[in-house]
């Protein structure tokens, strides 16, 4: 069932939302050679506290840290570490924070030093593919409306977008309905409501949409070890229109 959430809940979510926004601000300062995903990690950890939340990912079914920290050819749920980040790496920094019983969703891709052409390219088709999927999250709309702008120009410009991986409602739960793929049809899918709050998280390769699993049960790769981008909005259909709760603006 999916969860409608009134004005008011939805005013209540911003904070949550917000905290993690202004994570992504402080991390963008922070991404350079040399770092450590760990480092990254145990700075968003100490900071949601200091803003008076906290992460809510760290013991999630087992899972054992604050973020996701994937790196070049990993689509997400990287797991942070002490490796250093070097220049011409990408690097996937997801944030899950909780204030007011409330939870905050987003992930931002980074460059790290000088990336390849390739690179840039790859994360600017990423960010404008979710960017044309917000447009079409707008009350009358369809779901696979949404999906559909988001696939077609992923696919358009040569991409592929993950299957395996899904977008989410959200709210005092981190996965609520509907849980969807980032592909769709025009005209398909659930009807948009005013009070639905979902992500909208596309990963989109440089190759196959095909993934594997490490051995750690958490880490997925793309299948052909070509690089993944993905960036992260938590929105809010309004009747005025899509409400990015995780807006960096």
């Amino acid at each position: 069932m999916i969860i409608l959430k009134s004005p008011r809940e939805i005013e209540n979510m911003k904070r949550a939302n917000k905290m993690v926004a202004d994570c992504h601000k402080e991390i963008a300062t922070m991404i350079r050679p040399g770092v450590t995903t760990l480092e990254i990690n145990d700075y968003v950890e100490r900071r949601l506290t200091e803003m008076g939340g906290a992460q809510f990912t760290k013991g999630y079914n087992g899972y054992e840290y604050a973020t996701c920290a994937s790196v070049n050819d990993v689509i997400a749920h990287g797991i942070p570490g002490k490796k250093p980040l070097r220049s011409g790496d990408i690097v996937k920094i997801d944030i899950v924070a909780i204030a007011d019983g409330w939870i905050g969703d987003s992930c931002w891709c980074y460059a790290v030093g000088d990336i390849s052409p390739e690179a840039q390219r790859l994360m600017r088709i990423t960010k404008e593919s979710m960017d044309l999927g917000i447009r079409q999250a707008v009350v009358g709309n369809r779901l696979g409306d949404v999906l559909h702008a988001i696939q077609q120009h992923a696919e358009a410009h040569g991409y592929s977008v993950v299957r395996d991986l899904l977008g989410h409602g959200v709210g005092r739960e981190l996965h609520e309905e509907p849980n969807f793929s980032h592909v769709g049809v025009p005209g398909k899918g659930v009807r948009l409501k005013e009070g639905m709050v979902f992500t909208l998280e596309p990963m989109i390769n440089e190759g196959t949409y095909e993934m594997t699993i490490d051995a750690d049960g958490w880490t997925a790769r793309t299948a052909d070890g070509k690089l993944s981008a993905q960036y992260e909005h938590t929105i809010a259909i309004t009747k005025d229109g899509p409400l990015v709760l995780t807006s960096q603006d």
